[in-house]
């Protein structure tokens, strides 16, 4: 086991009705005046703005407004978002939706102080401890921001997609209800089953040898979100499924499933390239097309992880054939998305060949060469695994 620092400091209120508390949980922490941050339409239309501006009212917590976030946030709207908190003098902002929103939260927050441009952060990664403190009400479980360190925006002007990872943007609240998640369109569901599911991969997939505590509660949370992902696709008011998919949705990203371990984060670079080129691409669906093809390149390096993990997720029997057992789990793997409905290659998402040379140069800016830790790959390997994924 590698060292490790960890830090989690979200405190969390699940269940039925657990949004209901948002008021009184924020007083208790001081709150006096809220930036409520959110995308599209869909959370005023079903009332949940509204009754989060109740509950802030009966708690005497004034409140700002802020929607329009898009899925891929765009860091213009943050710098929107961090005008409305420096002239209303907010002191915490409230994130209402899925990842999207979150990260854009995030970057409100970490700019909120800062007399510079919020994408300096994002393009030096200089942490920074003067943050307002995040609330979250989530309705999209899938990329685990309610409790993680990361945030990732695109920069539409630069055509980039960047990460920032600072302890200090973790959010503070998370409330998290799986009623709220009930009407969640099935392609979104499935998008986000497929994003956690990759947190978990770019975790168990990496240089390091076994790290039986860690692999084990990244094994075991694969197998529920492989288990929950059908009951939830045709029982969508299924509450046991949702809360067991929006649980597991956090501790995929929270980082705990990855002490220990250096992590990948090849395929996630990968991916972003795609979404920043083409805002429209959906992070799940990306990311459903390139770990397959990633998995295809890489596996050689350590095939017999490869079919451990068919073994524990898929119950994949040993043939004695260790390649061809890694292969059928990779063939298993691309399997479970695209039983979800999610994209098999990058000509069903409209990229095809002549756009791989527009990624090359975001992605070495990005991620840097040589990138990822399971196999440390160049340019050149990258328009291969492109390649691979059309």
């Amino acid at each position: 086991m590698e060292n490790f620092e960890f830090v989690s400091p979200t405190h969390f209120v699940f269940g039925r009705g657990a949004e209901e508390q948002v008021g009184a949980k924020l007083s208790e922490r001081g709150a006096k005046k809220v930036l409520i941050h959110f995308g599209g339409q869909s959370a005023v239309k079903s009332g949940l703005i509204d009754r989060l501006k109740a509950t802030l009212d009966a708690a005497g917590i004034e409140h700002v407004e802020l929607g329009g976030v898009r899925p891929n946030p765009e860091i213009g709207l943050a710098r929107e978002g961090i005008r409305l908190c420096k002239e209303h003098n907010i002191d915490w902002v409230l994130a209402v939706g899925g990842g999207s929103v979150i990260d854009s939260a995030k970057a409100v927050a970490v700019g909120a102080h800062y007399d510079g441009d919020v994408w300096d952060f994002f393009e030096t990664k200089q942490p920074t401890n003067d943050v307002l403190p995040i609330a979250v009400v989530l309705t999209i479980p899938a990329a685990g921001s309610e409790a993680s360190k990361n945030t990732v925006m695109s920069n539409d002007e630069l055509q980039l997609k960047s990460g920032y990872p600072n302890n200090a943007q973790r959010p503070k609240l998370a409330f998290m209800n799986p009623e709220l998640t009930f009407t969640l369109p099935p392609f979104q569901t499935a998008a986000g089953l497929t994003d956690m599911f990759c947190h978990l991969l770019e975790r168990f997939f990496d240089d390091v040898g076994a790290v039986p505590v860690t692999d084990n509660l990244n094994l075991s949370l694969m197998k529920t979100v492989r288990a929950e992902a059908p009951r939830v696709m045709v029982e969508p008011e299924n509450y046991d499924a949702r809360a067991n998919v929006m649980w597991a949705g956090m501790l995929c990203h929270q980082g705990l499933a990855g002490v220990g371990r250096h992590e990948d984060w090849a395929t996630h670079g990968l991916e972003h390239e795609l979404s920043a080129l083409y805002p429209e691409i959906t992070h799940g669906a990306g990311l459903a097309v390139m770990f397959p093809a990633w998995m295809e390149y890489v596996y050689p390096e350590n095939p017999a992880r490869f079919a451990y993990y068919g073994r524990e997720v898929f119950g994949l029997a040993p043939t004695g054939d260790v390649e061809a057992d890694a292969l059928s789990a990779i063939d298993e793997t691309r399997a479970f998305f695209a039983s979800l409905g999610m994209p098999t290659t990058l000509a069903e998402l409209d990229v095809c060949e002549d756009d791989i040379e527009k990624l090359i140069p975001t992605l070495k800016e990005n991620k840097g060469e040589p990138f990822g830790s399971f196999k440390k790959l160049t340019k050149d390997d990258a328009r291969e695994i492109y390649r691979l994924a059309l």
